[in-house]
């Protein structure tokens, strides 16, 4: 069964490695964070990483933490170097990236698709779950309710 609207955000042990760094949870302690699963032969994952990359830049600056997975669905995806070069190349990665060729994170998320989309709050509560390449703007929306409900989480403080 996938996650659940409110379900905690699951950790991101058992990488078989990581491009970019692996965050820890005191780096994620407090931010909003949004978790992609893409694959090196999905089509999609590709078409749509430019607009990814400009959300993750965006939304970066406002405090929003951003993870990547990469979810095998092959064993020819398994190559490490070679999910490497696709992560830093045509995915335009910058964000820290699992290569998770065990399906560790994605057995944990209970994620069957690539794309997909995982929108977290701040107290690490799920908001927001999507996949496939349709509706785009309802993910640009879900991170910025949330970084919305920040807000008003702040001032009330």
């Amino acid at each position: 069964m996938a996650l659940r609207m409110r379900s905690p955000l699951p950790t991101f042990e058992g990488a078989t490695a990581w491009v970019n760094g692996e965050p820890s949870a005191q780096d994620l302690r407090g931010l909003p964070v949004v978790v992609s699963f893409w694959s090196k032969s999905c089509y999609i994952c590709h078409e749509t990483a430019e607009q990814f990359a400009r959300w993750r830049d965006k939304f970066a600056a406002h405090g929003v933490a951003f993870v990547a997975v990469h979810q095998p669905r092959s064993e020819d995806e398994l190559n490490v170097e070679e999910v490497t070069a696709d992560a830093l190349g045509e995915m335009k990665l910058t964000q820290p990236c699992a290569i998770d060729n065990d399906h560790a994170i994605v057995d944990r998320f209970e994620n069957q698709f690539v794309p997909a989309f995982y929108v977290f709050n701040r107290a690490h509560e799920l908001r927001h779950f999507q996949a496939g390449g349709k509706g785009f703007d309802r993910i640009e929306a879900a991170i910025e309710r949330v970084l919305a409900e920040t807000a008003e989480e702040e001032a009330l403080n």
